[in-house]
């Protein structure tokens, strides 16, 4: 973080001095970069991450059962832990060193979660284990809006993620009663205005979308995964082109009510991540629905182009709409792609030499695809300038 804002401080003295940005302009832009929260550092990291390894030993500590100990002791050990490290982490943060306080909240959690498993080894407490890590994901999250953490925030998303994984296990069924726990999660997320978070629901809400295709229809249902992923897509664009025409629209009453609430929602860059995710969720369908169900050859020729397309769709609306991130994944994408094919394909009645000849001209027409589209944005630059 600290070279992005080095380099970024370099590029705003450089367009100072071009007459791009006035004197004015460029300090109260450098006054609002430097008013952002800084990532925790290479000092924060370590300790973040010696909190964890703490959080596991004190875990492994309890799952050992230590039977020499009287009940009294052990408890008195895990509240110690788990009152003394919130302690801590509040001195920390009012010394203003919030990257020790996030990995003293850390290793609270940690505590509290070794109690919820001494707790049921003393008192021999045999529930559903499930159950255990919602409470341990519901501590985390209360703990992270209390002291506003994002570490705290993360550590919630991910055991939540490890509860729904576990009780979809044992049910070889879908977990209907994570999606309003995760849509909460989000909102949350979205509330705290914190980006990662909303990362985390997306990845989270993906693999549960997935996770269908395995669980559902005997684990034949990954056209359920592809068409919900395409839907998605479908609305990630449409709220993108809404939300740029709403940035450009008039002063007219519904323009403004649509602006005010794609603003409140997000926006195009929240649009952006949706796409993103979806994009990965219907690949997934995709590639199941080719390589891991049993396909016919002409099937597998409908959905490889079918793939191919979307993937090809993608690149070029991440190119028009200068989202990178869309680009790469579509770039990715397609390269799985090929090579899945290839191998599946080599030495079928597909013939791999007439599959890479026409993946070849696909490549090369988006190739050029892609360098009218920079010529025509170089000569909109020279326009303006």
């Amino acid at each position: 973080m600290w070279i992005a804002r080095r380099q970024f401080g370099d590029d705003l003295a450089r367009w100072q001095a071009a007459g791009w940005v006035t004197e004015e302009g460029s300090r109260r832009i450098q006054a609002e970069i430097d008013g952002r929260g800084r990532g925790p550092g290479f000092a924060g990291v370590l300790a973040i991450l010696g909190a964890v390894l703490l959080g596991f030993a004190l875990m492994s500590f309890v799952a050992a059962n230590w039977q020499e100990m009287s009940r009294l002791v052990r408890l008195g050990i895990i509240f110690a832990g788990l009152f003394g490290s919130y302690a801590a982490a509040g001195v920390l943060f009012a010394r203003q060193y919030d990257a020790f306080g996030h990995a003293a909240v850390l290793a609270g959690l940690s505590a509290f979660g070794a109690g919820i498993m001494l707790i049921a080894q003393i008192y021999h407490i045999d529930g559903h284990l499930p159950d255990a890590v919602f409470t341990w994901a519901l501590g985390a999250l209360a703990t992270g809006l209390v002291s506003g953490s994002p570490p705290a925030l993360a550590a919630a998303a991910v055991l939540l993620g490890l509860w729904t994984a576990w009780e979809t296990g044992i049910a070889h069924t879908a977990h209907y009663a994570f999606l309003p726990i995760l849509a909460a999660l989000a909102l949350t997320f979205h509330l705290q205005r914190w980006r990662p978070g909303l990362h985390l629901t997306g990845a989270l809400a993906t693999g549960w979308v997935v996770k269908l295709g395995y669980v559902l229809d005997g684990g034949h249902a990954h056209g359920i995964v592809a068409a919900i992923g395409l839907a998605a897509c479908a609305v990630a664009v449409g709220w993108m082109v809404l939300a740029r025409r709403a940035g450009r629209a008039g002063r007219g009453e519904f323009e403004i009510r649509a602006q005010q609430a794609l603003a409140w929602a997000g926006g195009e860059d929240i649009a952006a991540s949706v796409l993103g995710y979806a994009i990965a969720t219907a690949f997934a369908g995709l590639f199941a629905l080719q390589f891991l169900e049993k396909t016919q050859t002409g099937v597998l020729v409908g959905l490889a182009a079918l793939t191919l397309l979307a993937l090809v769709a993608a690149i070029i609306f991440g190119l028009v709409g200068g989202r990178r991130g869309i680009v790469w994944l579509g770039y990715v994408g397609f390269s799985v792609e090929i090579l899945a094919v290839y191998f599946k394909t080599v030495g079928t009645l597909l013939g791999s030499s007439v599959f890479f000849l026409i993946a070849g001209l696909i490549v090369i027409a988006l190739a050029g695809l892609a360098w009218r589209l920079h010529r025509a944005e170089d000569g909109l630059r020279g326009g303006v300038a």
